[in-house]
């Protein structure tokens, strides 16, 4: 592979002719700090992501381009420079970025916003009520001796300095929004163009500065659809050994941002091919190669790879993806030989416990971490149609909660499409009939505004079968009129009841519990005619 010189060397010539970038698409908040800079006599470019985005959303507008997220800037001006020009700024950053805050107003009022949020770190709170624009100088930087950070950094007064320290070209550009000027000097529009993610100079040294940037590379493609050159692959696997240098939470966020990309089953695929998945999720790679047999066309790896990829089809959130992607993880570990095809007994017990423990290694939130469990834990649920009842559709929504119970059923369609196979219409709508019934609230005497305690403590009835037949009676007498479900009635009906004989009161109580069962089977037969089944 021929090696560039290790220092960037841009090229002299812009393209003939440059994109024009709508202003437009810039917020009022951003230009506010640029303007505060130009007025104060200094330089201001917005810089990176946010510059390939706007460039993006001009050049490949039938595919309608990227609306920026984040909005960086980069400037001549020392922090001590920047600081003392806004009313509100964050710094405690060793390598010199300013936070700007600008306040957040409604557009209806023009008032500014406040939000009152508990159990939030201050940052968040900071983002909640201003937009926040980071500044940083224009840097020259020494060398990484931890393939993380650079060993020292020296503030400079030429943004080419600052250019020729970026990762990729597409994030190498510079725009000033007065001036409607990019700079662009290492051919990044030329590579947007073409939809390529390629270093600034040589892969290698790139990478070695910040190993991170082998998963960015990774991530951009994912995102982007763009390809990575092929000079740049082979610095990604060359320099692969890097990442163990990176700490698990870098190494989280970027796996994420795959993970929710448009594409993130490409992602998974690259990420094994170039070595780097064996120090994100080894335990993926167990499943290549791991043959299911029977209905399964693919092997588990793959398996799993084409479940995540139904899931991020159907724009389903981070843990409906992971779950997707780790729901076989365990048939590895417990595949067993079968007469015409092997056996994964217990393998969504394995895999929770391997699940578990990915997660916790990956830094990820406890609450999502045991989401994704769960739902890797219970994803065989449906596997065994013919033996599904009522009794088990409720425990299983004791075991996975009332509010993911549909996320259950999300994962299962995940499973099938990763089998090849859509779900059956009929079976799909009778799951749902009776998981809808499972969820409905039954019809009983806890509808009632007395219970058995009140009627002992308050009314003065004796525990025993009058105080069942009393209650039934009541069920049915609200059941016609609910408007007759309050203490005051009740209770002057209590009394009533009480005065009557054992056999009259168990009469009336029997009908109650008729009436009960009656409006049970019409419920339950509404939802089955609602879903079509039987």
């Amino acid at each position: 592979m021929r090696q560039e010189s290790d220092s960037p060397t841009p090229h002299t010539n812009f393209m003939a002719v440059q994109p024009t970038i709508d202003n437009s698409k810039i917020p009022s908040f951003v230009t506010h700090v640029t303007e505060t800079l130009e007025n104060a006599g200094f330089e201001a470019f917005l810089v990176g992501g946010c510059v390939r985005d706007l460039i993006m959303s001009q050049i490949l507008k039938e595919e309608g381009g990227r609306e920026p997220k984040d909005w960086d800037m980069t400037t001549n001006a020392t922090p001590e420079q920047i600081i003392p020009l806004f009313e509100k700024t964050i710094y405690e950053n060793t390598f010199g970025t300013v936070g700007v805050c600008i306040p957040k107003v409604t557009p209806e009022t023009g008032d500014s916003v406040t939000h009152v949020t508990d159990s939030v770190s201050e940052l968040d709170i900071l983002k909640q009520e201003y937009d926040i624009v980071e500044v940083t100088p224009y840097r020259k930087e020494g060398k990484y001796s931890d393939n993380r950070h650079p060993d020292d950094i020296s503030y400079s007064d030429d943004i080419k300095d600052d250019l020729k320290r970026r990762d990729f070209t597409i994030n190498a550009l510079a725009y000033g929004v007065s001036q409607g000027q990019i700079i662009d000097l290492y051919k990044g529009i030329k590579d947007i163009e073409n939809k390529v993610i390629r270093t600034v100079g040589v892969p290698d040294e790139r990478f070695r500065e910040d190993a991170l940037r082998l998963l960015r590379a990774v991530r951009f493609m994912a995102q982007l659809g763009f390809a990575i050159s092929e000079e740049t692959l082979d610095g990604v696997f060359h320099s692969r050994e890097l990442l163990k240098n990176i700490s698990a939470e870098r190494i989280r966020d970027e796996f994420t941002k795959i993970i929710e990309s448009p594409d993130p089953s490409l992602g998974i695929a690259v990420l094994t091919q170039l070595g780097l998945m064996k120090y994100i999720v080894p335990e993926l790679e167990e499943g290549i190669k791991c043959e299911q047999g029977g209905a399964h066309s693919f092997d588990v790896f793959e398996h799993c790879n084409q479940a995540l990829g139904h899931a991020a089809e159907k724009g389903w959130p981070l843990h409906i993806r992971l779950a997707a992607l780790f729901h076989d993880i365990g048939k590895p570990r417990t595949k067993r030989p079968g007469v015409t095809k092997p056996t994964f007994y217990g393998h969504e017990v394995v895999g929770a416990n391997m699940v578990k423990k990915i997660m916790q290694r990956l830094k990820y939130p406890n609450d999502l971490t045991d989401m994704v469990v769960k739902l890797v834990r219970y994803h065989m649920f449906f596997s065994d149609t013919e033996a599904i009842t009522l009794s088990a559709v409720r425990r299983t929504i004791v075991n996975i909660g009332a509010d993911h119970i549909w996320d259950l059923m999300e994962i299962r369609e995940c499973d099938r499409v990763g089998m090849k196979k859509k779900e059956a219409p009929y079976r799909l709508r009778k799951y749902h009939a009776m998981i809808e019934e499972a969820l409905r609230d039954p019809i009983s005497v806890s509808q009632l505004k007395v219970d058995g305690n009140i009627l002992m403590t308050e009314l003065n009835i004796k525990p025993g079968p009058r105080m069942g037949w009393i209650l039934n009676s009541l069920l049915e007498e609200i059941l016609e009129d609910p408007t007759k479900n309050t203490r005051e009635y009740l209770d002057k009906r209590v009394g009533k009841l009480d005065q009557l004989s054992d056999t009259e009161l168990k009469i009336l109580g029997e009908q109650g519990k008729e009436k009960k069962q009656e409006l049970e089977e019409e419920e339950v037969e509404k939802l089955r005619k609602k879903h079509g089944v039987k």
